[in-house]
């Protein structure tokens, strides 16, 4: 049998909700502490040990560590490094989620230079004290950070025009530039995981007029940043295919949208014709770079989390047979998250929680859990890690055979 090793020790990865945006109405926010993440990290990393999730992408809250250029890194990642050891889990870094420190503009002219310095730093900090490979995700939806807080003033810095999108997003990638070069100078084999909305955008049935600005979103817009990082736009800010790496495709139902001239658009309902199968949106992606990929997020909601994994997962074994080089699916999140807007529950994630008297009970979504375990079956990958679930990565030629075995069509029913 021919062998190909994957990146990661296995398939499935997850993550934790770890974004420090500040609020349109509520000031700072820090989600891992929302959701209790920090307090509870053992029981959070002991959780994928027993579904088999050797990978999972971990925040470290850049306002909170930096502290005007010095790093107090120890209180925040401490917890989380050793519940990760325990478990035998690799860590995904997110160094910036939404959320930069107060006293940093990022249209300022320390800003690039400030995040290189704090990457660097972080870097120096977890690489010893983890096992690698070493993954990093610089900066977290480069794209949708742009439109929430560029052009929606849901978050900091609280732009509303289309002007002060395109300003953030190129400031933001040119950060993510000098922080993947700053990671490298300490682990020169460091992987990157660029994580970017994979997203459809069509015009209203009634505005035909607006098929151009629609279009424009789903292609131009919606790849600018995976774009730059690969130094196929303004390459003066030196991207390039080695600094973009492994590109992470975020796909969830609301990213099906119609086109509207102002504020966020609207989600198409399941069954849309308009809806595109995610295979053909994922093969979008490939065609245009040709690096390695992953699904990077994605979940369903409540009932519905085990029909969208199979989904999920058909459309992606789908893409395998095209050809594309797929490397997990991202299970997001691990641990149920609130509604950035009303504070309910999202049941999203694999665990629910349950509020008893402010303490956050994780509770498996039995579905959810048991469509993860039949579709580990089908892919001859483990359900529970093994004493070391780091001495083989992936057997990439496994999925491919069950591709291959399964044969999924692309479907526009898949959200």
């Amino acid at each position: 049998m021919t062998r190909r090793p994957g990146i990661f020790p296995t398939f499935f990865l997850t993550g934790f909700e770890c974004s420090t945006f500040v609020w349109k109405d509520r000031g700072r926010r820090d989600l891992a502490a929302e959701t209790q993440h920090r307090q509870r990290a053992r029981e959070d990393y002991a959780a994928l040990r027993d579904l088999g999730i050797a990978v999972a992408r971990e925040g470290i809250p850049w306002p909170m560590v930096d502290r005007g250029g010095t790093y107090d890194l120890a209180p925040f990642v401490d917890p989380l490094v050793d519940a990760m050891n325990a478990a035998q889990i690799l860590p995904i870094w997110d160094l910036c989620h939404y959320g930069h420190p107060d006293d940093l503009d990022p249209f300022g002219p320390d800003f690039v230079d400030r995040f290189a310095r704090y990457c660097r730093a972080a870097a120096e900090y977890v690489v010893p004290r983890v096992r690698g490979p070493h993954c990093f995700t610089p900066i977290n939806e480069i794209t949708f950070w742009g439109f929430c807080g560029g052009e929606w003033g849901w978050v900091a810095p609280f732009g509303r025009d289309r002007a002060t999108r395109h300003r953030l997003r190129k400031v933001l990638c040119e950060a993510a530039i000098a922080g993947v070069r700053a990671i490298r100078e300490v682990d020169p084999d460091a992987r990157m995981v660029h994580t970017e909305p994979l997203i459809q955008v069509v015009p209203p049935p009634d505005r035909p007029d607006l098929a151009d600005e629609a279009r424009h979103e789903a292609t131009d817009d919606a790849f600018f940043a995976w774009d730059v990082l690969a130094g196929r736009l303004h390459p003066e800010l030196g991207g390039a295919p080695e600094i973009l790496d492994i590109v992470g495709a975020n796909c969830y139902a609301f990213g099906q949208m119609e086109y509207r001239a102002s504020g966020p658009h609207h989600a198409m309902a399941p069954r849309d014709p308009r809806i595109r199968p995610l295979c053909d949106m994922l093969g979008d992606a490939w065609q245009r770079y040709r690096r390695p990929m992953i699904i990077g997020e994605t979940s369903g909601m409540g009932d519905g989390r085990a029909a969208w994994l199979k989904d999920v997962m058909e459309e992606s074994l789908a893409a395998v047979n095209r050809g594309i080089d797929l490397h997990g699916v991202c299970l997001y999140p691990a641990v149920d998250m609130p509604d950035w807007h009303t504070g309910a529950w999202l049941h999203n994630g694999i665990l629910d929680v349950v509020d008893e008297g402010g303490q956050l009970r994780r509770v498996p979504s039995a579905a959810y859990v048991a469509e993860l375990r039949r579709w580990q079956r089908e892919l001859n990958r483990v359900t529970v890690l093994d004493e070391d679930p780091f001495s083989d990565p992936v057997e990439l030629q496994d999925v491919i055979d069950a591709a291959r075995r399964l044969q999924p069509a692309a479907d526009q029913d898949w959200s």
